[in-house]
C-alpha cells in the first residue's frame, strides 16, 4: 500500500490511498474497494469522499486531435466527518459499473488503445485534490466477446481501440468505443477496414459496424453502416446470422 500525501492548500500531511479490490470487471457488476486515509497534524473535517470513473477520450478540434479526460461516473462514497491528528480510517465501497462501460481488456490483457481508471477525490478544508488515476480493466460482456471472437473467424484482424467524443442514439455516454479491424479472408475484397462499436444494456446490446469500402469500378470508396440488437440470451446461430447479414449488406452498397 502507497499512500499519497496531500499537502497543497491545507499543509495537512494528510495521506489517502485507494485500493480495488477486483480492478478487472465486467459491465453491470460492482466495483469494489477500500479508501484507506489518515490524519496529519491536525485535526480536519473531511468535507467528502468520492470515486470518480474516467477514461481518456480523443476529440477532433478543427484539423486537430487531442486527448483529455472524461468523467462517466461519480459517486460520493462519504459525507462530511472528522479527521482527527494522526488517525486511520478505512471506508469500504462498491460502485455499479456502468453497462456502456467500454472495453479496456480482453482474455486478460490490455486492449491497445484504451486508457480507463479511478480517481478518487477528497475535499478537505475547502480544498480539493485528486488523486493519480489508478487503471480499470474492463471485460467484456460474454455476448460482446462472442461478436469479437466471431470477427476473429472472419478473418478480421485487430488494428485498434479508441473512443471518441460524441453521443450515438439509445446511449448516454458523452463518447463512443471504436475497435478497428483491417478486413481479412473473403471481405478483404470487399473493405479496407471495419469498426466495432457497442451499446449494452441490462438484457441487450446494440452492435454498430462501420466499414471503409474498398474504391471499384463506378465506385469510390466511402463508409457504409450496419445495426442490429443482440439479446443475452440469443443462440450463437442467431448471433452469428445477425453479424453475417450485416457485414453482407454492407457490402452490396
Amino acid at each position: 500500500m502507497v499512500f499519497r500525501k496531500l499537502m497543497a492548500a491545507f499543509g495537512a500531511g494528510v495521506e489517502v490511498d485507494t485500493v480495488l479490490s477486483n480492478a478487472s470487471v465486467r459491465p453491470g457488476e460492482l466495483l469494489r474497494g477500500v479508501v484507506h486515509f489518515r490524519g496529519g497534524g491536525s485535526d480536519y473535517k473531511v468535507e467528502a469522499i468520492t470515486v470518480d470513473l474516467t477514461a481518456v477520450v480523443e476529440v477532433e478540434s478543427g484539423d486537430s486531435e487531442y486527448k483529455t479526460t472524461y468523467s462517466f461516473l461519480r459517486q460520493q462514497v462519504s459525507g462530511p466527518l472528522h479527521l482527527a491528528s494522526g488517525a486511520e480510517h478505512q471506508l469500504p465501497f462498491e460502485i455499479p459499473v456502468p453497462w456502456e462501460t467500454p472495453i479496456s481488456a480482453i482474455g486478460g490483457h490490455p486492449l491497445h488503445g484504451m486508457r480507463l481508471g479511478v480517481h478518487t477525490e477528497l475535499a478537505l478544508a475547502g480544498a480539493l485534490d485528486k488523486g493519480d488515476l489508478d487503471p480499470l480493466f474492463v471485460n467484456p460482456l460474454p455476448a460482446q466477446e462472442y461478436v469479437i471472437n466471431a470477427l476473429d473467424r472472419l478473418g478480421f484482424r485487430f488494428k485498434k481501440a479508441d473512443l471518441e467524443k460524441g453521443t450515438l442514439y439509445g446511449s448516454t455516454m458523452p463518447f463512443f468505443q471504436e475497435i478497428e479491424y483491417y478486413a481479412g479472408g473473403p471481405w478483404r475484397s470487399h473493405f479496407t477496414e471495419l469498426e466495432l462499436t457497442f451499446i449494452a444494456g441490462p438484457r441487450h446490446m446494440d452492435v454498430i459496424l462501420e466499414a471503409d469500402q474498398r474504391d471499384g469500378f463506378l465506385r469510390a470508396g466511402q463508409d457504409t453502416f450496419n445495426r442490429f440488437t443482440v439479446r443475452y440470451d440469443d443462440n450463437p446461430a442467431g448471433v452469428d446470422q445477425a453479424l453475417q447479414r450485416g457485414l453482407e449488406s454492407m457490402a452490396r452498397r
